[in-house]
C-alpha cells in the first residue's frame, strides 16, 4: 500500500506544471527541490520529520505554520513568495516541474531514473539486499537503473570502475556518488539528485535523501561516475 501511495504521488509530481502552477510546489509532489525546502524548514524550527524529498501532509502544515509567522498567505503552497522568504533566493524556474534542472540530452531519463528512486525512499537497510524488501548501497542503484532499462554492475566498486568520471563541479542529476567507508576505495554509492544531494540506501536509514558534500558522506566522498 506505501508504494502504491508513493508512486500515485510520483505520477503527479512528474507531470510538468502549468499555468499558476510552474511556480509552486505543494502536496503531492517530490524532489531535490522539496527536500532543499524541507531541510531548511528543520532549520527554522518546523518540525518536518526526515527530510525525505515529499512533500506530504507535515510538511504542509509546517509550510502553513513559517507561513503565518511571516504574514503571507498561509496555504500550505510554496509559491514564489514564500520560496524567496524561506531560501532568500528567487524561485528556480524548474521548480514545479520536474525540479532536477537537467539540460542535457539524457535529461528523460535521468527524470525518470529519479523519479523511480524516490518510489523506495523508507525501505530499510539490508546488507546483499536488491530488492525493495530491503537494499544496500549498490543493490539500490542497481535495482533502479533496471526499472529505467538500463543494467549497470552490482558493487560500488565495480559502478565506479566502469564508467566516465566526472568533477564535482560537472555533476549532473543521474550521476552516481562515490564514498570512501569501511575500507580502501569506492564502497558506498548513492544516485546525485541535484542541489548537493543525493539518493542511497544507508545502514542507519535506509533508502533516504542526504547531502553528499556535508556531514558523514562530505568527510568520504571520492568521487562521480557517469552512466547516463
Amino acid at each position: 500500500m506505501r508504494g502504491m501511495m508513493v508512486a500515485a504521488a510520483l505520477a503527479f509530481a512528474v507531470l510538468p506544471a502549468r499555468g499558476a502552477d510552474a511556480a509552486s510546489l505543494r502536496q503531492g509532489q517530490s524532489g531535490p527541490e522539496v527536500a532543499a525546502i524541507q531541510e531548511k524548514l528543520l532549520m527554522e524550527g518546523y518540525d518536518i520529520g526526515i527530510p525525505d524529498g515529499v512533500y506530504g501532509a507535515r510538511t504542509k502544515d509546517a509550510v502553513r505554520k513559517y507561513q503565518a509567522s511571516m504574514g503571507l498567505e498561509s496555504d500550505g503552497v510554496v509559491g514564489e513568495a514564500t520560496y524567496a522568504k524561506l531560501m532568500g533566493k528567487r524561485m528556480p524556474s524548474y521548480a514545479g516541474g520536474y525540479g532536477y534542472g537537467v539540460s542535457r540530452g539524457s535529461a528523460g531519463a535521468a527524470r525518470r531514473l529519479i523519479s523511480r528512486a524516490f518510489e523506495y525512499v523508507g525501505v530499510p537497510y539490508v546488507f546483499g539486499g536488491t530488492t525493495p524488501w530491503g537494499f544496500d548501497c549498490s543493490g539500490f542503484t542497481q535495482y533502479v537503473f533496471r526499472q529505467i532499462g538500463i543494467s549497470i554492475p552490482r558493487t560500488a566498486d565495480t559502478q565506479y570502475y566502469n564508467y566516465p568520471k566526472v568533477s564535482s563541479r560537472n555533476l549532473q542529476p543521474g550521476d552516481l556518488v562515490f564514498f570512501e567507508t569501511y575500507e580502501p576505495g569506492p564502497s558506498h554509492v548513492g544516485i546525485y539528485i541535484g542541489n548537493g544531494k543525493m539518493l542511497q540506501a544507508g545502514s542507519s536509514t535506509g533508502v533516504t535523501v542526504s547531502d553528499v558534500f556535508g556531514g558523514y558522506w562530505g568527510a568520504r566522498y571520492i568521487g562521480a561516475a557517469r552512466v547516463l
